[in-house]
């Protein structure tokens, strides 16, 4: 009886082996090299790397060019810092900045009109609300080196561009105004008009117009962060 023809079954891959994208052959007998690969897995993968390309691309822009602050114009120490802003970046200059634009503390002070004990209410609150603020920064963004800057820039406005002023004038200031405005007097007297009386009322409000306009320049450096311009 003849032998029946074999049969040889092609050998599947195991299940969860690597594919290949190029696969090189070497034929021992020729010495030629041939190439074979998967032409749908090699598109793939260019398709990745140009998302991926595109992607940072974006992202890029969306951070902004970097640009310098210089501290000592915002009272927040020596020196100038470098930012290049990422979204949570510009969602807390956002935040401080509505409310530098929306309180005393943001806005060109008027010795005419404006009431200092009630600037300073203003200033004591902006230390809660910046403080608040900064907690909701995520621990993880905290890393970002830009972050950082703007955790320290912000902490350094309050420690070194409001507290000496607060430290030298704010209680001597209360104390004083209280007792005025609690007088007989005084009582139907505006509050602007009996400000006036401090005794050192010339170096209050020099120190407190300097203070200002820094503020006021920290406002505008929240709003190029937030604007990128």
């Amino acid at each position: 009886m003849a032998d029946s023809p074999s049969v040889h079954h092609a050998t599947a891959a195991p299940v969860g082996a690597p594919i290949s994208i190029v696969e090189a052959h070497f034929d021992p007998v020729t010495h030629e090299i041939g190439v074979s690969g998967h032409l749908w897995l090699f598109l793939l993968f260019l398709g990745a790397m140009a998302l991926l390309f595109l992607a940072r691309r974006y992202l890029a822009d969306f951070r902004g060019p970097s640009w310098e602050i210089d501290q000592a114009e915002v009272g927040a120490g020596a020196g100038k810092i470098t930012l290049r802003p990422n979204l949570v970046d510009r969602q807390v200059a956002y935040a401080i900045w509505v409310e530098l634009s929306t309180r005393k503390i943001g806005l060109p002070i008027d010795l005419d009109h404006d009431v200092i004990a009630e600037v300073y209410d203003s200033w004591f609150q902006f230390f809660t609300i910046t403080r608040d603020l900064l907690k909701t920064i995520p621990v993880g963004k905290v890393q970002d080196a830009s972050t950082q800057q703007i955790i320290k820039l912000s902490i350094n406005v309050l420690n070194e561009g409001l507290r000496p002023h607060l430290t030298t004038w704010h209680a001597r200031f209360r104390r004083w105004y209280e007792n005025e405005i609690s007088q007989q007097a005084k009582l139907a007297e505006a509050p602007q008009l009996v400000q006036l009386d401090f005794p050192k009322y010339a170096e209050l409000t020099a120190d407190l117009m300097e203070v200002n306009q820094r503020l006021m320049k920290y406002r505008a450096a929240m709003k190029k962060i937030i604007y990128k311009d």
